[in-house]
């Protein structure tokens, strides 16, 4: 049996699961390489209790959910605030929008039912179920993690949308270092394959060699040499939105599938 990965040095992105992730990389045959392009991403409770607290006063048109933490932790927060009912009450009057098979879990079980739901758990996707609605003049929520979502907003301002972030997480950039390094492997052609686990990953990468004026180089990299490996479609959506259509995607979204499909495509490309 071909173990697929023999003498591949393979990043990895992510910050969670490194041991096990590299365990499965060195049985393959490979060398795993540790480049942390995460950050981290904390609780802004204390930020976020003015945007409730609008939320419950003025209402809205309509609210997008992206995550089904996000939308738990709203919850909560607002519970500590004394506002939970109301809070509630707000979205059931709205009409509602979700992304990912999760968040329409979590709204389910509040007894609320999406009007607009991807199926692919992508923010394109999410954006095609909406096409055909009307915002203009539309107080919109739009509830976050970690990130922005710029296309997603440009798409429901373009549309004549007043719109409102609320993030009850938010996004540290990781530190310079382990990108940097990355950065200059990719353009030394010293790595074969950099796994991603989360699309924030991809925009660090990626905002970084923009910042740094070698985002052409460093798409030709993964264009010509390095495999990109991705975990899940959210973060295939990521990657496709900077260019890159070179890339392994397991269809079980787990991260020992990713490394299971990236050795069968080393396997099938043997030269």
């Amino acid at each position: 049996m071909l173990k697929g990965l023999e003498g591949k040095k393979v990043v990895i992105g992510g910050s969670r699961k490194i041991e096990e992730i590299s365990t499965l990389i060195e049985k393959r045959g490979g060398i795993p390489l540790s480049r942390p392009l995460q950050g981290t991403v904390f609780l802004a409770d204390k930020e976020v209790e003015p945007s409730l607290q609008r939320v419950v006063n003025d209402g809205a048109d309509w609210f997008v959910f992206t995550t089904g933490i996000g939308i738990q932790t709203l919850i909560s927060l607002a519970g500590k605030m004394g506002i939970e009912e109301a809070f509630l009450a707000r979205i059931q009057q709205a009409q509602v929008a979700s992304r990912g098979y999760k968040t329409s879990g979590v709204l389910k079980r509040l007894g609320i039912k999406p009007v607009a739901f991807d199926e692919d758990g992508t923010t394109q996707g999410l954006i095609k179920t909406l096409e055909n609605q009307d915002f203009s003049g539309k107080r919109v929520i739009v509830q976050l993690h970690g990130e922005s979502a710029p296309r997603l907003i440009d798409f429901l301002e373009n549309k004549g949308a007043i719109v409102e972030t609320i993030l009850p997480y938010q996004h540290i950039a990781p530190e310079t270092e382990p990108i940097a390094t990355l950065y200059k492997e990719l353009l030394d052609g010293q790595v074969d394959a950099v796994c991603f686990t989360t699309k924030v990953q991809v925009h660090s990468l990626f905002e970084f060699a923009r910042k740094n004026g070698c985002l052409t180089d460093i798409s030709q990299a993964f264009k010509e040499r390095t495999v990109a490996v991705s975990v899940g479609k959210v973060t295939t959506e990521a990657l496709k939105e900077e260019g890159i259509e070179r890339y392994v995607m397991p269809e079980n979204e787990r991260m020992g599938a990713m490394i299971v499909e990236l050795a069968h495509y080393y396997e099938a490309n043997l030269k």
